[in-house]
């Protein structure tokens, strides 16, 4: 009996609906609707690999491995699964049973695959300094020469800020140009300040403030080839009396205070249990009055949004020990600490706007990926960028952009009136370009 179909049953009775892609099989066979994406199980390992792992950690090993794969749009293809299963529903021992009939009839009984080589490994205690740093270059250390090839021409890999609708005269490069300098706005930059950038990157930001509006800067990352690209970068723009890029955990910078503070889709990755500690450092190397702004994304509180590690795709390829929880609970925190929240903001739109170029990228120029990464990694990025712009465009991840101040001993925050000066009622000082 052809493959496919048996495979479309058994999906369906899995969602308790009709399986919402079609399905081709290693042996020619298709079942399920002829519009939209095609998932192709190309492999018995596939199959097998759910039987070991059933759910996302199966079918993620079995997508980056190459025995499944989707054809047309990956993102679509995702949204077509989301939506028709069922919030909540387990594998029962029925739906188990039935799967491995299956797996005894079309051959794909077999031990456990070994997961592709690209799973994180890490050892040791959780956020310790060393765990931290073999946590970052997993992912970061990847390849510069990759995320030159990926991001925008100032190397900004966060979420971008979207003054006009993506056109032919506005794009990603513009929108993370004004996401920088809304960040130096909101805190208030001016000639002459030190300003510290925890979980630096690239630099993008390093640079903006330091060209645009004359600060003096430092900013800290765990990453060897981050700070070695910054340092370059900063070196050939003539930037190096003014700006200071090191590697260091956040946890050992005593040389504040700072005039303002920035961190940018930095804190998701210090862990729940250091968390308190990150915001307290943070408060500890900010000057009263001081301004602090954090970009930082979140899960939700309940059911399906609740992964605060992303999911198990997530956290063993893309961003291992990783936690995101309820903006709620990072204000509660932040606040704990001794700053005053001022004023929030939610990108979380903005983000599907960010990510869809790349993973467009990743689309149209397969073969530059690959080669610059290897097979595996691409397929990696292909399914976490994919995945990333659905939970974004579904609200099942958000983005915020935090700004806060540490009040000095008299309770005064030194803001301007009214109150959102910051943001409409008046402009910072800024160095000519």
């Amino acid at each position: 009996m052809p493959v496919a179909p048996q495979l479309a049953a058994l999906v369906e009775r899995l969602l308790g609906a009709p399986v919402p892609v079609r399905i081709t099989a290693w042996d020619g066979s298709s079942a399920g609707p002829a519009d939209g994406p095609t998932v192709v199980v190309g492999r018995r390992r596939a199959l097998r690999r759910l039987l070991w792992n059933p759910g996302e950690l199966g079918l993620a090993r079995a997508f980056v491995a190459g025995e499944l794969d989707v054809e047309g749009d990956i993102a679509e293809g995702l949204s077509r699964f989301w939506s028709a299963a069922p919030t909540g529903r387990r594998v029962g021992p029925g739906e188990l049973l039935r799967a491995f009939g299956l797996a005894v009839r079309v051959g794909a009984l077999g031990p456990r695959p070994a997961p592709p080589t690209s799973e994180a490994r890490l050892a040791g205690r959780l956020h310790t300094g060393r765990r931290d740093k073999a946590a970052i270059a997993h992912h970061y250390d990847l390849s510069n020469t990759f995320y030159e090839f990926l991001l925008d021409e100032r190397m900004a890999y966060s979420c971008g800020y979207w003054t006009q609708e993506p056109s032919a005269g506005y794009g990603l490069a513009d929108a993370q140009r004004d996401k920088l300098d809304l960040i130096c706005r909101k805190l208030d930059l001016r000639p002459g300040m030190r300003l510290l950038d925890v979980g630096c990157g690239w630099a993008s930001l390093l640079v903006h403030a330091a060209t645009e509006y004359g600060v003096h800067a430092v900013g800290v990352t765990l990453s060897a080839q981050q700070r070695a690209f910054g340092a370059a970068r900063v070196e050939a723009l003539g930037l190096s009396t003014s700006v200071e890029i090191r590697q260091q955990d956040y946890r050992e910078i005593v040389d504040g205070p700072f005039d303002a503070i920035a961190s940018i889709e930095m804190g998701e990755h210090v862990g729940e249990r250091n968390y308190p500690v990150y915001a307290a450092q943070l408060h500890r190397l900010l000057l009263p009055q001081g301004r602090l702004l954090l970009q930082q994304m979140s899960r939700g509180a309940a059911g399906v949004n609740s992964a605060p590690g992303g999911g198990a795709f997530m956290e063993r390829y893309v961003a291992p020990d990783m936690f995101m929880r309820p903006l709620g609970s990072t204000l509660d925190i932040l606040e704990a600490s001794g700053l005053e929240v001022v004023d929030v903001r939610s990108l979380r739109e903005d983000y599907v706007r960010t990510v869809r170029p790349w993973l467009d990228t990743l689309q149209e120029r397969a073969e530059e990926a690959i080669d610059l990464i290897g097979y595996e990694q691409y397929r990696v990025w292909l399914l976490y960028l994919a995945g990333a712009s659905l939970a974004f465009a579904e609200n099942r991840m958000g983005v915020h952009q935090i700004l806060m101040v540490r009040p000095a001993a008299d309770g005064s925050s030194g803001l301007p009136v009214p109150a959102d000066g910051w943001s409409v009622g008046r402009q910072p000082d800024r160095m000519s370009a």
